[in-house]
């Protein structure tokens, strides 16, 4: 398996999901090796800092890429092995952000009341020991709390010239903010255009399920991912595939809209590993379905479909992409 090393330049940070020109061509089977900066475009560093002085809010979420896959084109299915993820830094940060947040009155949600504090929080982060330190602003409590990275963003290009930025989740991928896309996971993105135009960024060095502040532990990463195509067979909305379960991922406002995006591809999905018609699938899906958030911040809000390979007859996702890829990677 050949393997590409790229750590993009400043120049090189791409802030949109479309209508930007492809970094590199990298055939299927290729190990990429990456860096990506984090969600703040690394200007934010300090517990001083406030985001609406420091942040450029039209530089969000800089993304690695796009990377043109050879032969992909419009209804394949682009396989993305997440191999490793490692913290890129010893410390990452959160902020609260004026209207932005779970917990806050925005713009959409108008109230009379004043924004909540603007305020950054710095962890120290003990990658040896695998935690991150908390330091409260309001009193001088601390705690460690276990790294989990993730990466925030994996995408494609939008279909029809569509051009969105990297702050949004869709059926391109996007900005999910999910937890469950750590290393082992294995994504199924549909391609929209030729070469898919794929781009990953915004690493979590720890997320909870919500995103509730609007923000994560925001951190720069070293990304391992093994890059596949599948001909046909493009999913609706994003799939993902660890060793212990199936996940679908749907991302739209209102929050009950994104998580029947994702309990319909779930259903979508059954039928096609069992051979299930859709109401036997509904009623599968309907008793063993769990459903974890992702995030309730973004432009969209992202809700994902679990269920446990445990619970499920044995099946072949992909003809054992997700195996084989698992089995391929560098370790």
């Amino acid at each position: 398996m050949a393997t590409v090393e790229f750590a993009p330049t400043p120049e090189q940070y791409v802030w949109t999901f479309g209508g930007a020109e492809p970094v590199m061509e990298v055939a299927p089977g290729t190990v990429l090796r990456l860096w990506t900066e984090d969600a703040f475009a690394g200007r934010v560093t300090s517990s001083a800092d406030k985001p609406s002085e420091v942040l450029n809010p039209k530089e969000l979420n800089p993304q690695t890429g796009p990377f043109y896959v050879t032969g992909a084109e419009p209804g394949d299915t682009l396989a993305l092995h997440v191999v490793a993820l490692e913290p890129a830094r010893d410390w990452a940060a959160s902020t609260t952000i004026p209207l932005f947040g779970a917990l806050t009155g925005t713009d959409r949600t108008a109230g009379l009341q004043p924004p909540l504090p603007e305020l950054t929080w710095i962890y120290q982060v003990d990658r040896a020991a695998g935690h991150a330190t908390f330091v409260g602003h309001e009193t001088d409590f601390t705690m460690t709390m276990p790294l989990a990275p993730m990466l925030g963003t994996v995408g494609v290009a939008p279909a029809l010239r569509e051009v969105r930025t990297t702050l949004v989740p869709d059926y391109f991928g996007g900005n999910m903010d999910t937890p469950e896309l750590r290393t082992g996971t294995t994504v199924y993105l549909g391609v929209n255009v030729d070469g898919a135009l794929f781009s990953v960024g915004d690493g979590h060095y720890r997320q909870g399920e919500g995103e509730t502040c609007g923000t994560a532990l925001e951190g720069a990463m070293n990304v391992t991912i093994v890059v596949d195509l599948i001909k046909g067979g493009a999913p609706a909305w994003p799939r993902l595939e660890h060793d212990d379960a199936l996940l679908t991922v749907g991302s739209a406002r209102p929050l009950e809209d994104a998580w029947r995006c994702s309990q319909v591809e779930m259903v979508r999905w059954l039928t096609e590993l069992y051979g299930l018609g859709p109401m036997d699938a509904y009623q599968v899906c309907s008793q063993l379905c769990q459903s974890p958030l992702a995030n309730v911040v973004d432009v969209n809000y992202s809700a994902v479909t679990k269920i446990a390979k445990s619970l499920l007859p044995q099946s072949d996702p992909y003809s054992g992409t997700h195996a084989r890829l698992r089995a391929l990677a560098p370790i």
